[in-house]
């Protein structure tokens, strides 16, 4: 018998979450695109977390960008700056 998964409550939803909020009413700044793609690797395939997951997607929609676009866009951010640095360096949390 396949045993149906159960969706998780991940360990970091709540401080998640108001990123989230935040990116729901936030500009496309260079801070908010890396928290984006960090927060969309986070969750990737992370079963459970829905409502995290869904808000994610309307922010892509919002500035109207494809997940590609952003992951290229990131990527030029952290290759020209550091976009943690002096927030807490150590902020490369990804999981």
């Amino acid at each position: 018998m396949a045993q149906e998964q159960k969706d998780q409550e991940h360990p970091l939803w709540k401080s998640d979450r108001e990123i989230v909020d935040g990116l729901l009413t936030g500009e496309a700044t260079d801070w908010n695109l890396a928290e984006l793609a960090r927060l969309r690797i986070r969750y990737n395939g992370f079963p459970g977390a829905r409502d995290i997951k869904a808000d994610l997607d309307k922010v892509l929609q919002q500035w109207s960008l494809s997940e590609d676009a952003l992951f290229e866009k990131t990527r030029q951010i952290h290759a020209e700056s550091q976009p943690y640095k002096g927030r807490g360096a150590k902020r490369d949390d990804w999981s």
